[in-house]
């Protein structure tokens, strides 16, 4: 304690005193954000919520503004596990990651960025309408049936609730072939774990991959069609549920929460302003839908008020001509962040 009591030299401060929070440190909330696909969008969320991020491009630690956060960019096949397991308080990962790592997390916010479909898709020139067809030809006829995936665990689960699957094969695993492991009692269905470049494997190398998709494009470029639409994915904030049952990293987490769905929530909102005559006013106010209630505010010029409020862009083509109709002066700003503050509670995570 001599070097630290140094800073102190009123020998009367007690032990006790110095462990009272007014010296303790808040606790340090450790957080994954996702490398490769996602990462610009991410980063992008992030300095809307937070204002700065700094060390982008150069280490795998970076800074956002609040120096209460952690933050270290991950793959995001790791990120569910890797909160899972504590490493990590809170992360940013696809839904398609938690479900492929049957991770035990919490999901607090689907950040509604990073939006794909898991697909199967074979050759163009395959007889197959789906996957149902497919399997059960391919076990008639005695062949093995080949599929390459970066979703080993998710592709063998899906396969294996096929009809068809059940019916030629039980309840025995699809084999899963890995350059390190080879898991599963079914040869007649192998799954290879995939580096990437999923949609380039069939025909030679196998018959159908297990992938994900934007728009299918890529899909349709090298000469594929997909047979099965399997389920959607999106970038989600998740936390480690000790985590949550900690008081302080609990507050930390739920500002974070706060901040995100404000830029998730502005995202889909309009900010507008309007000049209404007093006799119109009722009639606006009646065909305007508010996020909460609207700011009504008289203008200079008597006989005129000026409305002020946040509406759905998916509002906004059908309120137009009605404005149009009955105000003046529209101006339309879109928001950067909607902040609900009188919503985020996360005591039903603890």
């Amino acid at each position: 304690m001599k070097g630290f009591a140094a800073h102190f030299p009123h020998k009367h401060i007690s032990r006790s005193a110095l462990c009272s929070p007014v010296f303790q440190k808040m606790p340090t909330v450790k957080f994954a954000v996702p490398k490769g696909s996602i990462e610009e969008v991410t980063f992008k969320l992030l300095e809307q919520a937070w204002q700065s991020v700094s060390g982008r491009g150069r280490t795998y630690r970076i800074k956002l503004g609040d120096p209460d956060i952690d933050t270290k960019i991950l793959r995001p096949q790791e990120i569910p596990t890797y909160v899972q397991e504590g490493f990590y308080d809170v992360g940013i990962t696809g839904r398609d990651w938690i479900l492929e790592a049957k991770a035990d997390v919490q999901v607090l916010l689907d950040l509604e960025i990073g939006r794909v479909k898991q697909v199967i898709a074979v050759p163009a020139g395959f007889p197959y309408s789906n996957l149902d067809e497919m399997i059960g030809d391919f076990a008639k006829k005695g062949r093995t049936l080949r599929i390459s995936s970066e979703y080993l665990t998710t592709t063998s689960a899906h396969f294996k609730a096929s009809p068809s699957y059940k019916k030629h094969f039980g309840s025995a695993d699809p084999m899963i072939i890995t350059p390190w492991l080879r898991i599963g009692e079914n040869k007649k269905v192998e799954i290879f774990l995939s580096f990437g470049a999923t949609e380039a494997k069939p025909p030679e190398d196998v018959d159908a991959i297990f992938d994900i998709t934007e728009t299918g494009t890529t899909l349709a470029q090298n000469n594929l069609k997909i047979i099965d639409w399997v389920t959607e994915s999106t970038a989600v904030l998740v936390a480690n549920k000790k985590a949550l049952k900690d008081a302080a990293k609990r507050e930390k987490i739920a500002d974070m929460v706060a901040l995100l769905k404000g830029v998730v929530e502005g995202r889909k909102k309009l900010h507008i302003f309007v000049n209404v005559k007093k006799e119109n006013l009722p009639k606006l106010l009646k065909e305007l839908p508010a996020l909460k209630r609207p700011t009504i505010s008289p203008l200079s010029e008597d006989g005129w008020y000026g409305v002020n409020t946040v509406i759905d862009k998916t509002e906004f083509i059908r309120i137009v001509p009605k404005m149009r109709r009955l105000a003046q002066g529209l101006v339309v700003l879109e928001p950067k962040q909607i902040l609900p503050l009188d919503e985020v509670n996360l005591d039903g995570y603890s």
